[in-house]
């Protein structure tokens, strides 16, 4: 009896098996490719200018609401315009060669290039405003701002360690007019929690990792 595929057959059909499971490797480890943060953390993330948090929120103590305008009201931070920066260094380190860039801005009207430290990918719905409005505080995210003279990435912003948060966000959350504060602060009673729980209409765990929560 004939086999039912002739030699030519098998081993085509091999090599489209083959093919197949190149595709599929090559796509999974693509995916985890895009899927990386480009910045490790603890890792200074080289920028058109060396700008220090350390100096303008630590030392000066600018609020970061100065640069980051529309962290309070929309899913983007927010990222200072040339205009922003030129409201302090039209006047101060005029003659600056690490300000070069931003005068060149001015001049060409071509905005800066920031890099940036915290980015996720395209299929993680985040948003600024929900977060900073249900009293989830600046430093819970991005650590000491105020300390890094070059900004950093301090957590793995991995699904795991969001889900840490949103599996108990209660222990989360602090009062509105503690949010942008840098500095520890004192552990709030069960009852403070209990209220701003109240206040914030938090919702429950269940609610909260959903998986539609964030991928939408």
């Amino acid at each position: 009896m004939a086999p039912p595929f002739s030699r030519a057959s098998v081993l085509v059909i091999k090599l489209a098996l083959l093919a197949f499971v190149g595709v599929v490797v090559a796509a999974v480890a693509a995916a985890r490719w895009e899927m990386t943060p480009r910045n490790g953390i603890l890792e200074p993330v080289k920028q058109p200018i060396a700008f220090s948090h350390k100096h303008h929120v630590g030392d000066d103590g600018i609020d970061c609401r100065y640069c980051h305008t529309s962290v309070e009201k929309s899913g983007f931070a927010g990222m200072p315009s040339t205009g922003i920066c030129l409201s302090c260094h039209s006047q101060l380190f005029l003659d600056s060669p690490a300000l070069a860039p931003l005068h060149e801005s001015a001049r060409s009207g071509r905005p800066i290039h920031w890099v940036r430290v915290h980015d996720l990918p395209d299929f993680v719905y985040f948003e600024h405003d929900i977060h900073v409005n249900k009293g989830v505080a600046c430093v819970e995210c991005h650590g000491r701002v105020d300390q890094m003279p070059l900004t950093w990435r301090t957590a793995s912003l991995e699904m795991q360690w969001c889900l840490g948060c949103h599996r108990n966000a209660p222990q989360h959350i602090r009062p509105l007019s503690k949010v942008l504060s840098m500095t520890p602060q004192r552990p709030l009673s069960p009852e403070e929690v209990r209220q701003l729980t109240r206040l914030y209409h938090l919702r429950d765990a269940n609610a909260l990792t959903n998986c539609s929560t964030c991928h939408r």
